[in-house]
């Protein structure tokens, strides 16, 4: 097993991340430390031990908390990202547009923050747009059940978006702010694809290869496509198969079929490190990226994988 950079000679690949939930361990269990805790699959230690440039962190509000309190949590953990991660690793740059992606120096580490669930808002718009200003560049508007802006896709009922949640969506276009589909209602979906402007699926594998119904249709991923979205497959395990045993063969059976539906450009990972309780084998934390790297240019040209890695995000960061 490799750890670290890839075995390829001389090639640097770099990683752009669109998923992980490191703010929530860490607002869980307050002593966890981002630089080299072997309770956190994604630390410092990890990304700058790999080929990391971007990666994404979620605010993800866990449905135990009330609703009157989702936003002072969602506040809670923006806080800890400031304090403990960007405050205390100064190469972590909080990044909110792709010119400053670009101008990460070597060995600086762009951080997106993200929301998971508009949950945390409420019905109250204007606290979507303090998240802008604290730096949200991208929102997901349902975790797996039903708020104030649209079912998510466990939620029985099956709605779509609110006419709140399509007022979401507007200022998220208005703003040049991310939507992301992941975990959304299927109705929802259609409705996004009718007035999302920058849409994308940060961590959504294939129902086809996996029937599990947070996966994605053929019918979406060709959706997707249209709207020129990037699609990050993810690595949790019951995403990937239904089978105890996932690998990472399983990871590329999913992009080979993302591939021939004709999203070769579109493909990009969310990983949901820290997010999961059981992970992939030989994928278990951020420094074993490189495995999963040195399988991809087993399969696909350099030129693909460096848009599977990195490029295929980042040309469609809507600033």
């Amino acid at each position: 097993m490799s750890i670290g950079k890839t075995v390829v000679e001389g090639l640097f690949l770099k990683i752009f991340d669109a998923h992980c939930d490191v703010l929530w361990k860490m607002w869980e269990n307050r002593k966890l430390s981002f630089k080299d805790s072997e309770e956190l699959h994604v630390t410092w230690d990890g990304l700058k031990q790999t080929d990391a440039k971007v990666q994404c962190f979620a605010v993800y509000v866990p449905e135990k908390v009330r609703m009157e309190s989702a936003f002072n949590v969602a506040v809670e953990m923006i806080d800890l990202f400031y304090e403990k991660i960007l405050r205390r690793f100064p190469n972590m740059k909080l990044v909110t547009t792709k010119k400053e992606i670009a101008e990460l120096k070597p060995g600086q580490v762009g951080a997106i923050l993200t929301l998971e669930g508009c949950d945390a808002i409420g019905a109250d718009i204007e606290k979507l747009r303090i998240l802008y200003r604290l730096g949200v560049t991208s929102v997901g508007l349902t975790w797996n059940h039903a708020n104030a802006v649209a079912d998510g896709i466990l939620e029985e009922r099956g709605a779509g978006l609110s006419s709140f949640g399509r007022k979401v969506v507007k200022m998220n276009n208005d703003h040049f702010i991310w939507t992301d589909v992941s975990h959304l209602s299927v109705k929802g979906f259609w409705d996004v694809m009718e007035v999302g402007d920058y849409v994308i699926a940060s961590h959504s594998n294939c129902k086809a290869v996996c029937s599990n119904p947070r996966n994605l249709s053929n019918d979406q991923i060709q959706a997707l496509i249209q709207k020129n979205a990037a699609i990050g497959v993810t690595f949790v395990p019951q995403f990937l198969s239904d089978g105890k045993d996932v690998k990472i063969t399983d990871i590329i059976r999913h992009i080979e079929h993302y591939c021939s539906l004709g999203a070769v450009h579109h493909i990009g990972f969310g990983s949901d490190f820290d997010g999961i309780d059981h992970t992939v084998h030989d994928l278990g934390r951020y420094e074993e990226y490189s495995n999963l790297v040195n399988s991809l240019l087993k399969y696909y040209s350099e030129t693909d994988v460096r848009g599977f890695l990195f490029n295929n995000f980042y040309s469609r960061f809507p600033r």
